[in-house]
């Protein structure tokens, strides 16, 4: 309709003498906040300048220039400033309907041109320390990071998802340190823990004793240093406790439907990140200062000194950055590179993004996707000191609240409400991560995101077997179906329920070129609440306008199912 609609607009004003492309017409094109006001209006403000008249009489005249060109609308009116389009609404609905059912599973996808090659992409997430286990926050990058991937699959990209593993450094020797003063050899097995659990309790308990026991942080440099030069016993300490916590990371990933196509270790690349410093000392991009301590001189960007090479030669996260960008392309040949990494580290990015600027990388799809931090009701989380809520332990508690609640609404058997349970409650977490705008911080409230009733995961799903339901009632029935009528008038549920499924496509399209989810997960939940309302005021099997009806639940079916996938939830067809 907006094509229809913007290709109005055009001719009307080409025989005023303007002319525009339709993009710049459609970005225009807005929908009323009621249907009183028609379906689409369009405001004329911005044609002052060129038509140098006010935008009430430039409504006026445009009006009168499409009386010819009514076809496919009930009306078009002006209000002040405004076209109003008032659109034949049985064609919208049986237009709009035929396509969806027509485009199938690729309703929405963006068309790729003949002969246009695919984009390689590579998205990276959750890059977690290998010194603790996966906490909320972890849940929102996988979240976001998965989301973001299935997004870009749709529009027709190929991507890689990869994944880093920050497997060295000095916050996993402070882990060792720990283990290595009071670990007593004991195993996650005798421990009676999960494995990356286990590590992280010794992160914490360095935290905790630092101040009391001085020779844990002598002791966590030492290690490093060691670590560097390849020392045995120090190689052996670590390839033991980084397995614990690797171990543990991938149960937590395949509970959370994650998968990479790449790992990366910075254990395996971080040497090569120093040749590219040192290199860049000899081509006098870095500087080295006395004690040997090499720094990028980034005070004309605005962004200070940044330190890429300690004094004792170790190197810093940045370092292996500087690496990694560079293998990704050269290995595996992408041509966009998507950072999903918390705002915490814009800053980091800004540098690094720059350094490789200086190094001459070329900077084109390089991107940060930064998204806001996670906090409890409680206030902010904090690692060292033992008050992230962890990954497994927030899943096993929503899980239990949604068990409680299953147990009091359905007669299910174990099975059923173990399956069932795990269901809801992953998509409870991935929903309430979504729904606030990637860029914002936002609270993670446990109760709330399970509510049957509110803005959740568990009513999306609800609404999505509701709709199964009707269907399968109606292959129950199948012999009293009735025969397909011509089409009457349309009721407000109807046209709510018609209109909002057409905006799946600019939905898709703005999460794209945003990489935003959420966009994706606030849909769900309007759709949902619109079909539910349709639901109550239109009965579908039975009723006089049943073969539209039933078109109708199976489109809204179709459309909910994909933007559940899009955002990385499995829907149920029974709740």
């Amino acid at each position: 309709m907006k094509e229809a609609i913007s290709k109005i607009i055009i001719d009307s004003l080409e025989k005023e003498g303007v002319k525009l492309k339709r993009e710049e017409v459609e970005k225009f094109i807005e929908i009323p906040p009621t249907t009183d006001m028609g379906d689409y209006a369009f405001p004329c403000f911005f044609l002052v300048g060129k038509l140098k008249i006010p935008p009430n009489e430039i409504a006026l005249v445009l009006r009168k220039n499409m009386q010819d060109e009514l076809e496919g609308f009930d009306d078009i009116q002006t209000s002040g400033p405004y076209v109003n389009f008032f659109v034949d609404r049985k064609k919208m609905a049986v237009n709009i309907v035929n396509e969806i059912k027509s485009a199938g599973e690729n309703y929405g996808k963006p068309a790729i041109n003949h002969g246009e090659t695919l984009k390689k992409t590579m998205v990276e997430f959750p890059s977690p320390n290998t010194n603790k286990p996966l906490h909320l926050g972890h849940l929102r990058n996988m979240t976001i990071g998965e989301s973001v991937s299935r997004i870009l699959e749709f529009n027709g990209d190929m991507v890689i998802r990869a994944n880093l593993n920050n497997d060295r450094g000095i916050h996993i020797c402070k882990s060792m340190a720990a283990y290595k003063f009071y670990g007593n050899k004991k195993t996650p097995k005798t421990a009676g823990k999960k494995s990356d659990h286990f590590v992280g309790d010794f992160y914490v308990m360095f935290n905790k004793k630092e101040d009391k026991d001085s020779n844990l942080e002598i002791e966590s440099h030492r290690l490093l240093q060691k670590w560097e030069e390849g020392d045995s016993h120090v190689m052996n300490l670590w390839k033991k406790m980084n397995k614990w916590a690797l171990d543990g990371f991938k149960e937590t990933y395949k509970k959370f439907g994650i998968k990479h196509d790449v790992e990366f270790f910075e254990s395996e690349i971080y040497k090569e990140g120093k040749d590219i410093v040192e290199k860049g000392v000899q081509d006098k991009i870095f500087t080295k200062k006395e004690g040997g301590l090499v720094i990028a001189d980034l005070k004309k960007e605005g962004l200070g000194e940044k330190v890429l090479l300690r004094g004792d030669g170790t190197s810093i996260y940045m370092t292996q950055d500087l690496y990694l960008a560079k293998l990704k392309q050269d290995k595996y040949k992408i041509d966009k590179s998507i950072y999903v990494v918390g705002n915490e580290q814009d800053y980091h990015f800004q540098v690094l993004f720059t350094i490789l600027g200086k190094l001459g990388f070329n900077l084109n799809g390089l991107k940060h996707l930064s998204y806001g931090m996670v906090n409890l009701p409680e206030g902010k989380m904090k690692s060292r000191e033992g008050t992230v809520v962890d990954a497994d332990d927030l899943i096993e508690e929503i899980q239990k609240l949604v068990r409680k609640e299953l147990k009091s609404r359905y007669k299910l058997s174990d099975k059923e409400l173990e399956d069932k349970s795990m269901k809801i409650t992953l998509a409870a977490i991935k929903y309430f991560l979504l729904r606030v705008d990637t860029k914002k911080d936002m609270i993670f409230n446990p109760k709330e995101s399970i509510d049957f009733e509110g803005d959740t995961g568990s009513y999306i799903l609800y609404s999505y077997a509701r709709a199964s339901s009707i269907l399968k009632k109606l292959q129950e029935n199948k012999n009293n179906k009735k025969e397909p009528s011509s089409l009457q008038e349309l009721d407000k549920e109807e046209v709510a329920l018609v209109k909002k499924l057409s905006d799946f496509k600019d939905i898709v399209s703005k999460s794209i070129n945003e990489l935003n989810p959420s966009l994706i997960a606030n849909y769900s939940y309007q759709l949902s609440k619109i079909f539910n309302e349709f639901y109550h005021a239109c009965p579908v099997i039975g009723s006089e306008k049943e073969a539209f009806r039933i078109d109708l639940v199976l489109c809204f079916r179709q459309i909910l199912k994909k933007s559940l996938y899009l955002i990385g939830i499995e829907p149920l067809e029974k709740m």
